[in-house]
């Protein structure tokens, strides 16, 4: 059996449904649209879910992005209004708390550099009530922020360094926010997933970490994150699959062509593409040409979505004159 990857827990149950032809036991699912963005909330209940899913109890919240969302301002404003509401429940904040957000990726490589490029757009706060509580309203919240780096920069496991800022500073939340991969193409840069039961960085491209989650870290922890990269394998898979199944319809049923296609093992294949495009390109991994200009947008949209949510007292408005 092979493992396709993916991050994201609404794929991971599409591809249960469609190997097992059922519904998963232990995993509650809800869905609306607001704003054009048709939201979806996945709830791992028990056991049965989390084996089913390979994802730990917890809910998942995935946000499938308007088509024109990166090029047009007031688009994603409203995506950071319907995220910032998607991410308040799952805060475990009172007012008087403070949280830590933690750009995770390498900001060298561009679909990696997501959570670097989220913290420097983020309305941080926490020096501010520190030393000049007197000019900073009461209601605003304590809100610091870090990027630190990828393992093969510092030298330094991520989890190390963000366990130890978490033991000085004493966060009450830490908002973690990673670049993913997607099993479907049609979801790199257009769906955002946000979690409540941590992460594990690199996860999605074969290089897992140390895990960031309550357990580790003795605190919340939330994940916001978006697809920025697809295996190309799984990419030339699905593009094989959608040549055979077109055969398979202009083929005359019953006959030894017919047959031999629908015998073909899908499990197979995908090996066969991994072991001939590995010594030709590795562990290749692809993402569109646009992706300098749609990080920079996600990291827009997120970045405001966590500074609403963050910051209830305030508006938007008020939010970007703070930034400006």
């Amino acid at each position: 059996m092979f493992s396709i990857r993916t991050d994201l827990a609404i794929e991971a149950k599409e591809i249960y449904e469609k190997e097992n032809k059922s519904s998963i036991e232990g995993v509650e699912v809800q869905d609306y649209t607001k704003e054009d963005v048709k939201v979806t909330k996945v709830d791992i209940v028990d056991s049965n879910g989390e084996k089913a899913m390979g994802k730990p109890i917890g809910t998942y919240i995935t946000l499938d992005l308007p088509e024109f969302a990166h090029y047009d301002g007031d688009t994603m404003d409203d995506v950071s209004k319907v995220l910032a509401e998607a991410l308040t429940p799952l805060m475990e904040l009172k007012e008087n708390m403070s949280a830590l957000v933690v750009g995770l990726g390498n900001w060298n490589v561009t679909p990696d550099a997501l959570g670097p490029k989220v913290v420097s757009k983020l309305m941080v706060t926490r020096h501010l009530k520190e030393l000049v509580p007197e000019s900073i309203d009461e209601s605003i919240r304590a809100v610091c922020a870090l990027a630190p780096g990828v393992l093969g920069i510092t030298g330094i496991e991520t989890g190390e360094i963000i366990r130890g800022v978490v033991e000085k500073i004493k966060p009450n939340l830490v908002i973690c926010i990673d670049a993913l991969a997607s099993r479907r193409l049609e979801r790199v840069n257009r769906t955002i997933q946000i979690g409540n039961t941590g992460i594990s960085p690199g996860s999605g491209v074969g290089n897992k970490r140390m895990e960031l989650s309550r357990t580790t870290l003795g605190i919340p922890v939330v994940a916001i994150g978006v697809p920025t990269v697809v295996d190309a394998a799984t990419m030339a898979s699905d593009a094989i699959d959608l040549v055979i199944d077109e055969m398979i319809k202009q083929s005359q049923s019953g006959g030894n062509f017919y047959n031999m296609l629908r015998t073909i093992d899908k499990n197979e294949k995908y090996n066969l593409i991994r072991e001939l495009l590995n010594p030709y390109v590795g562990e290749l991994m692809v993402t569109p040409k646009e992706v300098d200009m749609i990080i920079d947008s996600l990291s827009r949209i997120i970045a405001n979505g966590i500074n609403i949510a963050l910051q209830p007292a305030l508006g938007l408005e008020d939010i970007n004159k703070y930034l400006n």
